[in-house]
């Protein structure tokens, strides 16, 4: 791990989506799908645990007024702990970029822990009073509940419960000891290269939303079997492959909307659909009214 100086930039503000899991427990998560940088910011005090998770591109703590910056990759985790002084969240999210992020109180951590707490490094008595930073790749299991979390779709009057389960594996994958409990869950991913066949398959979609493969295609072009590949994508990504596609077109329709850009039959071409009709018809399935209606209430 490095810390180096921080490059100055013009960004975007961003926003956090802050989900409370409890008292002294909550989970951020952000997604940058533009082409700019998105500055983030969230206070946090001293008495706060921080881990983040990068499942897709880069992006960057910085520290000291800019002077320093410590750098998040796709893939990796990052723990960030220092009982001696605040560590607000200041972070660059770079474009085409996402982050999960668990911030629980010290003190509700101890107590998750209190008959283990010898074996959490960082909370041994030896560096309870120490600053503590730890960066790692992100196992296959935890990248499973990551990407659900990522990729919610259920009703929204569970999103709570569902992301309060989710927050706890998380925390409790992160500290396994067991190397074998990676693959526990997802029987057929036996290791990392089917997840990144499965992470490639979701990116091919979403270059091609516009015009999408096959699922046979999609099988071919990376070296899956049919079968692997809509029971592993539902495994990681929570849903099949087509109602995933759809859940991002309309997400992207809804911001070229919003963008004031575009009129409906070219935001309609732009992801997919050849008549107005027919974009009109999904988008309210998707959000219960028409884009035009959509255009004027967010006006």
């Amino acid at each position: 791990m490095k810390f180096e100086k921080s490059a100055f930039k013009s960004i975007a503000v961003g926003a956090f989506d802050e989900t409370c899991i409890e008292d002294g427990f909550f989970l951020l998560t952000c997604k940058n799908d533009s082409d700019a940088v998105q500055n983030i910011e969230r206070e946090i005090d001293s008495s706060y645990i921080q881990f983040h998770f990068c499942t897709k591109g880069t992006a960057a703590f910085v520290f000291n007024q800019g002077n320093y910056t410590l750098n998040i990759n796709e893939e990796t985790s990052l723990l960030l702990y220092n009982p001696q002084r605040d560590l607000p969240i200041h972070l660059d999210l770079n474009p085409h970029s996402w982050l999960v992020s668990l911030v629980i109180s010290i003190e509700k951590f101890h107590g998750l822990f209190s008959e283990d707490a010898n074996y959490v490094t960082f909370l041994t008595d030896d560096n309870r009073d120490k600053k503590y930073y730890k960066d790692g790749k992100i196992s296959p299991s935890i990248a499973v509940v990551l990407n659900q979390l990522m990729g919610f779709n259920l009703n929204s009057s569970i999103k709570s419960l569902y992301f309060k389960g989710k927050a706890y594996e998380l925390l409790s994958l992160f500290f396994n000891r067991s190397e074998d409990a990676d693959i526990e869950q997802c029987p057929f991913l036996v290791d990392e290269v089917n997840v990144a066949k499965l992470k490639k398959a979701k990116d091919i979609m979403i270059a091609n939303m516009a015009e999408p493969p096959t699922l046979q295609e999609l099988a071919d072009e990376i070296d899956l079997s049919l079968k692997k590949l809509k029971e592993g994508f539902k495994q990681i990504y929570g849903d099949s492959v087509f109602s995933f596609l759809f859940d991002y077109k309309m997400e992207v329709a809804r911001k070229l909307l919003e963008s004031g850009d575009y009129n409906v039959n070219e935001v309609g071409l732009k992801v997919g659909y050849s008549t107005g009709s027919h974009f009109i018809a999904a988008f309210k399935k998707k959000f219960g009214t028409t884009p035009k209606k959509y255009i004027q209430a967010s006006s």
